[in-house]
C-alpha cells in the first residue's frame, strides 16, 4: 500500500494509499431521480500496426465492456463524444462503427440507455465553404445514426464556427437539423476551453448573446429538444440558462468543476426540471462508482450522503480537467488503466503523452483520496510501470 511518487517540484515523496471508499455503486434496477449520461472513452488497440497520429484502431471488446460496466451502474452512455476523442483522433467512420456496436450492445442490457454524437467532423474544416455544406454534413450523420434507431446528440460543429457570419447562420442550420429529427435530441454547447476551434459559437464571443441565440433556437423547436448540455465550466451561466429553458427541456450539466451542486439543485425554477441539472459528464467515466452511489443516495432522499460521496471527487475532476482542458481525456483513460479496466495506457492519437508525470502522480493521490482506487495492489504496480517508463525507480 506504499509507493514513492514525484511532487510538482521534482522531489520524490513516499505515499501510503487509503484504499477503496465505503460506498458501492447502485444495484441494478435502482431508479435515479436524475438522468445521468457518462460520456465514455474508447480503448485503443495498442497492438495494431498503424501510425497512431494518423490512423485509429480500437479494441472493440474492451471498449464495449466498459460501456456495459457503466450501464450496470445505472448510468447512461453518451457515445462518440469528445471524451471518446471524437474529432481528436476518432474519425467519423470509426465513430459510426462505435455507435453501431454500442446500440447493439445496449439491447442486451435491461434498462440501458444511450445517445450518440452527431456532428460534421467528416467535413474537413478547411473544405467547409458555406452554411449549406454544414447542413449537408449534419444530415449525413443524422441519417446514419437514425437508421440504427439511435438518439441524437447534436454536437457543436467546428465547420459551422468557421463559416457562420452571424447568429442567423446558426439559426438556419439548427432549424434545418431539428426540423428533421425523428425524436427529441440533445444539443451540445462545448466551450472553447474544451475545443479552441469552437470559440464564438452561436455567433458571438459574448456568452450572454450566445445564450440568447441558443435559447431562441430551443424555444422555436421545443418539441424536438430533450435538453441541452453546456460545457462552459461556469455554474452561474448554467443556472441562468436552466431557468430560462422551456418547461419540458432539460439542462444536462457538462460542468466538470461544479457538477455535484448543479445536480443536487437549488429548488428555484418555474418547472421542476429547472430546479436542478441532469448530467452528461466526461468525469462520470472516471468516477462511475461514486457517481452511481451518490445518485442512488439522492434518489433515496439522502442529499447529505450524495454530497459526502461526490465532494472528494471534485478536486480529482478539477485536476483532470485543468487547463489545457482539452487534454482531460488522458486523465480519464489513466483512471481506467490503473483500475484494471484496460490492460495498457495507450490512447488513440498517442494522447497519453499530453500530461506530465507529476500530473499523473497528483491524479493518483486525488483518486485515492476520493476512494476510487479499486484495486490498490494493481494500481501501485501500474503506477510503478509508468514511473519506470519516465526514468523514475520507485
Amino acid at each position: 500500500m506504499k509507493i514513492t511518487l514525484p511532487a510538482a517540484d521534482g522531489s520524490l515523496q513516499p505515499y501510503t494509499l487509503r484504499g477503496p471508499a465505503g460506498f458501492a455503486p447502485a444495484r441494478p434496477g435502482t431508479q435515479f431521480t436524475r438522468i445521468a449520461y457518462s460520456a465514455a472513452h474508447v480503448v485503443a488497440d495498442a497492438r495494431a500496426a498503424i501510425d497512431p497520429w494518423l490512423q485509429c484502431a480500437i479494441d472493440w471488446d474492451a471498449t464495449i465492456a466498459y460501456r456495459q460496466r457503466l450501464w450496470r451502474m445505472g448510468l447512461g452512455v453518451a457515445e462518440a463524444m469528445d471524451t471518446a476523442q471524437r474529432g481528436m483522433g476518432l474519425d467519423w467512420p470509426t465513430s459510426l462503427e462505435l455507435i453501431t456496436r454500442s446500440i447493439d450492445a445496449a439491447r442486451d442490457v435491461p434498462g440501458a440507455f444511450l445517445a450518440s454524437g452527431c456532428g460534421t467532423d467528416h467535413l474537413a474544416v478547411e473544405d467547409a465553404k458555406s452554411v449549406d455544406d454544414v447542413i449537408r454534413a449534419y444530415e449525413e450523420q443524422m441519417a446514419a445514426i437514425e437508421r440504427l434507431g439511435g438518439k441524437l446528440i447534436i454536437m457543436a460543429s467546428r465547420a459551422l464556427a468557421r463559416v457562420a457570419k452571424s447568429p442567423a447562420d446558426y439559426e438556419r442550420v439548427y432549424d434545418r437539423v431539428l426540423s428533421q429529427a425523428k425524436q427529441p435530441v440533445l444539443l451540445h454547447w462545448l466551450g472553447d476551453m474544451f475545443d479552441p476551434a469552437l470559440a464564438g459559437y452561436w455567433g458571438s464571443a459574448d456568452v450572454g448573446a450566445a445564450m440568447n441565440t441558443a435559447l431562441g433556437i430551443i424555444e422555436a423547436h421545443a418539441s424536438k429538444v430533450d435538453g441541452i448540455k453546456i460545457s462552459l465550466l461556469d455554474k452561474d451561466k448554467e443556472i441562468e440558462m436552466r431557468r430560462r429553458l422551456p418547461a419540458d427541456v432539460r439542462m444536462y450539466t457538462g460542468d466538470d468543476f461544479n457538477y455535484a451542486e448543479l445536480i443536487a439543485g437549488d429548488g428555484v425554477g418555474a418547472a421542476p426540471t429547472h430546479q436542478h441539472s441532469d448530467a452528461l459528464l466526461g468525469i462520470f467515466d472516471a468516477i462511475a462508482p461514486a457517481a452511481s452511489a451518490a445518485l442512488a443516495a439522492l434518489a433515496s432522499g439522502d442529499e447529505a450522503r450524495f454530497h459526502a460521496i461526490l465532494a472528494p471527487t471534485v478536486p480529482l475532476s478539477r485536476h483532470i480537467f485543468r487547463a489545457p482542458t482539452r487534454f482531460y481525456k488522458t486523465g480519464v483513460v489513466f483512471m481506467a488503466w490503473i483500475n484494471g479496466h484496460q490492460d495498457h495506457f495507450i490512447m488513440v492519437g498517442g494522447q497519453q503523452s499530453t500530461r506530465s508525470l507529476p500530473h499523473f502522480a497528483e491524479l493518483f493521490r486525488l483518486a485515492d483520496a476520493a476512494g476510487l482506487i479499486e484495486k490498490p495492489d494493481l494500481a501501485i504496480a501500474r503506477m510503478k510501470t509508468l514511473l519506470a517508463l519516465h526514468g523514475v525507480e520507485s
